[in-house]
């Protein structure tokens, strides 16, 4: 029996138009519009692409858009100064520096000073504490979006045996704590794993996020399990993810195609953040 596609794409529009009735909702009893700044250095075409999608998407639910794009050429100290005004700036609830950075710019110095409550791309050490010891906070947006496809491909989670592959602070890490807080038991694969296949052949729940292409093999997926490809590569033969979809589909119960899986859910996450962050306001 062929596998369940999980439409990432369908999930991600869904979770917008949840969040385009909260934005409403936000409006009409407290007066306020959730913002989110997002600052571009330099020219990175992909990077803008992400940029110009979150503006689309911010616009879409309701939010109030706050691009600044800098030359490339822009001083550390340039952009430390802008990111302490929007710190400061009250519109402004969610706040985010567009990676990568130029190489003359320390990256961990910019997520550093960013406010941990405006952090809703949770890469700040802070947010990474918090998810880490079970505290409310800011996740980062793509194990987030992971979760969510989970849950929402009626994915049995509690309990499960849950295989990450992958160990990258941005997606392995934190996939890990948040499948462990869904009550699962994890294991973190690597590539220093000996015989990857004999883990996650033991995996009802697989996450692929190593950044090798097709690297997870048919005869290395668990008959009936869920398989999350966060995986994107292009290749002669077009986009692929981390896994062999064609072979891995015929073996698993639900499967995350590439494109149209994960990546949609980045952006959908990354917006339910900033209207968290929003949220987070009220109570002050």
């Amino acid at each position: 029996m062929a596998a369940e596609i999980i439409d990432g794409k369908q999930i991600s529009a869904d979770i917008r138009a949840e969040l385009a009735e909260e934005v409403k909702k936000m409006k009409s009893e407290h007066g306020i519009t959730p913002g989110l700044a997002v600052v571009l250095v330099g020219e990175d075409p992909a990077s803008q692409v992400y940029v110009n999608n979150k503006e689309k998407a911010c616009l879409e639910i309701g939010f109030k858009s706050i691009k600044h794009v800098l030359p490339a050429e822009t001083t550390e100290a340039e952009l430390l100064a802008l990111v302490d005004r929007l710190n400061k700036q009250e519109d402004v609830h969610g706040l985010l520096v567009q990676l990568p950075l130029p190489g003359h710019i320390n990256e961990d110095r910019v997520i550093l000073s960013i406010d941990p409550d405006k952090d809703v791309d949770g890469f700040h050490p802070i947010s990474v504490g918090r998810l880490a010891i079970g505290v409310p906070g800011f996740v980062s947006c793509t194990p987030a979006g992971v979760i969510e496809l989970l849950k929402r491909s009626g994915t049995e989670l509690e309990g499960a045996n849950a295989v990450v592959v992958g160990r990258s602070n941005n997606v392995g890490k934190p996939a890990a704590l948040l499948l462990l807080d869904e009550n699962c038991t994890v294991t973190i694969c690597h590539s220093r794993t000996r015989d990857l296949g004999a883990v996650t052949r033991n995996a009802d729940v697989l996450v692929a996020a190593v950044g090798v292409p097709e690297l997870i093999k048919g005869d290395m997926v668990k008959e009936g399990a869920t398989v999350i490809d966060v995986g994107i590569h292009r290749t002669d033969n077009g986009l692929v993810g981390d896994v062999d979809f064609e072979a891995a589909s015929k073996k698993a119960r639900a499967i995350t195609p590439v494109p149209g899986g994960v990546g949609p859910m980045t952006i959908a996450m990354l917006m339910r953040n900033t209207l968290k962050a929003a949220e987070l306001t009220l109570g002050r």
